[in-house]
């Protein structure tokens, strides 16, 4: 009878959940990230082992969106901010960073026999203009009045 029903997968739910629980608490949301799913766009020279974890705290993580079928957000690696992408399905585990007993590991296989309805949006690539102006002159802001 569970065969009948087409269900979403359960962990973009038990993800947001448990990340307004850590954040509500004090403490430091972690992701441990499968970094071989297609779709995923992140700084790869931080991947260790096919994997990379990244801090997804309200402070650290900024405009981060979490859909059904992907994680973004926009953070600073080694002082430089760059968007990063997550399909939901190479999330691995949501963890503290103050304690591994507070933990969410999720089922790998959860995502096997899962087509999503909608394909999530591929992660929007900025054209590169050699000639790129600042958004204003480089002057300065007061004016002398006499």
């Amino acid at each position: 009878m569970a065969d009948d029903f087409n269900v979403s997968p359960t962990r973009p739910y038990m993800l947001r959940a448990f990340y307004e629980w850590l954040e509500d608490n004090l403490l430091t949301p972690y992701l441990l990230v499968d970094a071989t799913q297609e779709g995923l766009d992140v700084p790869t020279q931080y991947v260790q082992d096919g994997k990379i974890t990244l801090s997804i705290a309200s402070r650290s993580a900024v405009n981060m969106t979490m859909s059904n079928d992907y994680i973004h957000f926009t953070a600073r690696f080694s002082g430089v901010s760059r968007e990063v992408w997550i399909p939901m399905a190479a999330v691995m585990v949501i963890f503290a960073k103050e304690s591994p007993k507070f933990a969410l590991p999720f089922d790998p296989s959860e995502y096997d026999d899962y087509t999503p309805t909608d394909k999530p949006p591929s992660p929007a690539k900025k054209p590169v203009s050699a000639a790129t102006e600042p958004k204003r002159k480089n002057t300065a802001g007061l004016k002398v009045l006499k």
